[in-house]
């Protein structure tokens, strides 16, 4: 089994809470919701054209720094598990 790392993310409120609401129907975590929804959807996503922004490769740390900062391009939009940002 890979190690857990804590990490943040952000979702628009409806997104949020289709995502609450299954994982309530399903009596499992959120977090295991967005893992199987990964699982399920990453070929499709791969087969998407790139942006042309590099990208590390998964096992590249990332710094701190760049993972401190909120960008504002989430402004109104909200944590796993926290209430929607105002």
């Amino acid at each position: 089994m890979s190690q857990k790392r804590k990490v943040t993310l952000y979702f628009n409120s409806a997104m949020l809470a289709e995502t609450q609401k299954e994982a309530i129907r399903q009596d499992r975590s959120v977090s295991w919701i967005i893992q199987a929804a990964w699982r399920i959807a990453r070929d499709e996503v791969r087969r998407m054209p790139t942006s042309g922004l590099v990208i590390a490769p998964p096992e590249t740390d990332i710094p701190a720094e760049a993972l401190s900062s909120r960008p504002a391009s989430t402004q109104g939009h909200s944590l796993v598990g926290l209430e929607p940002v105002s």
